[in-house]
């Protein structure tokens, strides 16, 4: 039997290792022309490859050109442009507050105009102010707080101080805050660049400056209406009769805790003979008495409100404040004594334009002090103590002295008795208004009917002394504050 001649592998397939096909020859490397040619340019090798990488290209990988419509020509166009500077603020006035950063990313232009927009600042680095950046970034600014940025914070502590307006991380040394001020030549430095930089700034809040560094913003910066003065002292206060317009002036000399400076006599008297035009005065930590009190008094003519905070005044200083004939409203805070020596009551004269009393956290246990301050202000309608201590019946009772009171504010008096009140406000024939809270000793059950057919008369009463017992009235039946007995009973 014969077979068929079989054919080989080798003979059916032709492409055997011995006859191998022809291979895709591979494209020369960049670094392979370099090291053939070795007289060729490192330059010359990357423009050959590029060139030869474009001619492989396949005709499907060429794109075709893209053609621009003229609806994204439109869309690409700043149609603002053509809007001038006066409109375009008058839109942005109109966003939300809340908008302004996203408003200052837009664009150049529109950082710009949003920087003129700023008026008010609380600056926390100096060097952004005496590198010039802060009136080019904001050339209209009419407020400026210079508190912190007088400071030199301490970055790697976790303690945060916050003292009304002020707030830095601090150590845990007693006297950061003295030793951390920035010395008063930069300080110094800083008001100048502010008086050449031409602002129209209307409020300034500094720390540590000196009496040149004042006089010479004082003198370029002559709009300016309200100053504040931190870490104030007698020689600064030379410099304050530079500001011819100033309306409202607050100086705070010692804080506790924080710096210590000194405001004397002296420096209460340079005040009132180069500010005669004050409105509103703030004193908040400084020294002096009777003297310097009355020297105010009778050179700013103009002054109508007076606060007094934390004093560490000499005893006397209450008798002086009849001499405020002008004065409509006398708000005293924080102080930890009123008047040790006020001096007969005989002598004792009154403010005459009086309408507010304001007390708040202060001691009211010196009972001298208390009458003649009550004496002084005997013309007041309206009389408000807040949170304050020492106010028993018998410090309350020398409240007889106001002849005029027709509104009374009464919170957080916790020795106050219904007794104590009733016996005074029984005795003020004009009231017209009270408001009573957080006062823990006076109770609902102890109004009397004289008591309570004077709040039937009054035009607005906002009560609620005792709020505890007021709580458990309302929750009185809703199985609430039980003891948890229902639910933790002992097995």
């Amino acid at each position: 039997m014969t077979f068929p001649k079989t054919m080989s592998l080798r003979e059916k397939n032709p492409t055997s290792p011995k006859s191998p096909l022809p291979r895709r020859r591979r494209s020369s490397s960049w670094t392979t022309s370099w090291l053939n040619h070795s007289t060729t340019s490192f330059k010359q090798v990357v423009s050959a490859v590029m060139m030869q990488q474009s001619s492989h290209q396949s005709p499907r990988s060429i794109s075709k050109p893209q053609t621009t419509s003229t609806t994204d020509i439109n869309i690409n166009i700043d149609r603002t442009l053509s809007l001038p500077d006066s409109l375009l603020l008058k839109i942005l006035h109109k966003l939300p507050e809340s908008r302004n950063d996203a408003v200052s990313l837009v664009c150049k232009r529109w950082l710009n105009l949003q920087g003129r927009r700023v008026r008010t600042i609380k600056l926390l680095d100096l060097d952004f102010l005496l590198s010039g950046k802060l009136l080019s970034r904001f050339p209209n600014l009419t407020n400026l707080d210079l508190s912190n940025a007088c400071v030199y914070p301490s970055r790697y502590s976790p303690i945060l101080l916050s003292h009304k307006s002020i707030s830095f991380r601090v150590s845990s040394n007693r006297d950061f805050v003295e030793k951390n001020l920035l010395q008063s030549e930069l300080i110094d430095r800083g008001l100048r660049v502010l008086g050449r930089g031409n602002c129209d700034l209307l409020k300034l809040v500094v720390t540590n400056a000196t009496e040149m560094g004042l006089l010479g913003f004082a003198e370029q910066c002559s709009d300016l209406q309200e100053l504040e003065l931190r870490k104030c002292n007698d020689n600064l206060l030379r410099g304050i009769a530079a500001c011819e317009n100033l309306r409202v002036l607050k100086l705070v000399g010692s804080v506790d805790g924080l710096y210590a400076s000194s405001v004397s006599d002296i420096g209460l008297t340079i005040l009132a003979q180069g500010c005669k035009r004050l409105a509103r005065l703030e004193l908040s930590g400084c020294e002096g008495g009777f003297d310097g009190i009355r020297a105010i008094g009778q050179c700013c003519e103009l002054l109508e409100e007076l606060s007094v905070c934390d004093h560490r005044m000499d005893d006397g200083w209450v008798g002086a404040l009849s001499c405020f004939e002008s004065l409509k409203t006398l708000r005293i805070s924080s102080c930890g004594k009123m008047d040790g020596s006020p001096g007969p009551e005989e002598l004792l004269g009154s403010c005459p334009a009086l309408e507010s009393l304001q007390l708040e956290r202060c001691c009211l246990s010196d009972r001298d002090g208390v009458r003649a301050l009550f004496k002084v202000c005997d013309g007041a309608t309206t009389v408000h103590i807040q949170d304050c201590w020492g106010l028993d019946d018998d410090c309350f009772s020398l409240a007889k002295a106001f002849r005029r009171v027709r509104f009374l504010s009464l919170e957080g008096c916790s020795v106050l008795t219904t007794g104590g009140l009733e016996s005074v406000v029984l005795r003020w024939e004009e009231l017209e208004s009270m408001r009573v809270v957080s006062c823990k000793n006076i109770k609902d059950s102890e109004i009397s009917p004289a008591l309570s057919s004077l709040f039937s008369l009054l035009k607005e009463l906002t009560w609620g002394p005792d709020t505890r017992s007021h709580l458990s009235s309302k929750l009185q039946g809703a199985g609430i504050g039980k003891r948890g007995s229902k639910f933790f009973k002992k097995r």
